[in-house]
């Protein structure tokens, strides 16, 4: 069995689980903290970033993107209807630059900000960075939620899904990276219809249903979370 290194608050990882969802196929989980720059960790990913899949042979596979690739060529390819990749060039380009508005850029504005200030740093000792939330961080990153939640409002009501016509690796990314600010109880759903729509969808799917599982110590998620009408 594959093993993928993670943190269930990173929205790299979630999207990386999601993957292996989607395509039906079971990875062993081991949760890392990488503040902790544990040395056996540091031996597989020198950069001591997550995720990072130990594939066939244990060869270590770094990143979101490259995990992603890896899984569209190696199991992808062969799903056809259900590849999550599309095969036309322009489709491609389309579903890897809203992958990088959500895992990059989306998650660079508000998520990483949120997830470190509010569920992080209690978790972290002071060798480690920690200290007292940082208020500003907070409200810079919470100012930044309504551009991205308009903007996905408005793909997923003029679009069958984010990128298109068939679920892809753009609606992973999307729901992986918004799925951690609803378990922070950050998203107004009532004000986006078309959004919240897509998202139920998203939730209702089997690939889901470890993600809406998941728990971190210190830290309950918003009462709705795992809720699938909400």
């Amino acid at each position: 069995m594959l093993t993928l290194f993670h943190h269930p608050l990173y929205a790299s990882c979630r999207f990386i689980r999601l993957a292996f969802g989607e395509y039906g196929e079971e990875v062993a989980l081991i949760e890392e903290r990488p503040w902790m720059r544990r040395k056996e960790f540091l031996t597989i990913n020198p950069a001591g970033t997550v995720p990072v899949l130990l594939a066939e042979g244990d060869h270590p596979i770094v990143g979101a993107n490259v995990i992603a690739e890896y899984l569209d060529e190696t199991r992808g390819a062969l799903r056809r209807e259900r590849r999550l990749m599309a095969e036309d060039p322009i489709q491609r380009a389309e579903i890897r630059r809203l992958m990088d508005w959500y895992l990059v850029k989306t998650d660079s504005d508000v998520a990483r900000h949120l997830v470190r200030e509010r569920a992080l740093k209690p978790l972290m000792g002071s060798e480690h960075g920690s200290s007292s939330p940082d208020s500003t961080a907070i409200r810079a990153a919470r100012a930044n939620i309504r551009q991205h939640l308009k903007y996905t409002n408005w793909l997923a009501g003029t679009r069958d899904w984010l990128a298109g016509p068939r679920l892809s690796y753009a609606d992973l990314a999307a729901a992986a990276t918004l799925s951690v600010l609803d378990y922070l109880g950050e998203i107004n759903w009532s004000e986006y219809a078309a959004a919240r729509d897509w998202y139920s969808r998203m939730k209702s799917r089997p690939s889901f249903r470890p993600l809406l599982a998941d728990r971190v110590r210190g830290l309950s998620p918003v009462s709705h979370y795992a809720d699938l009408d909400f």
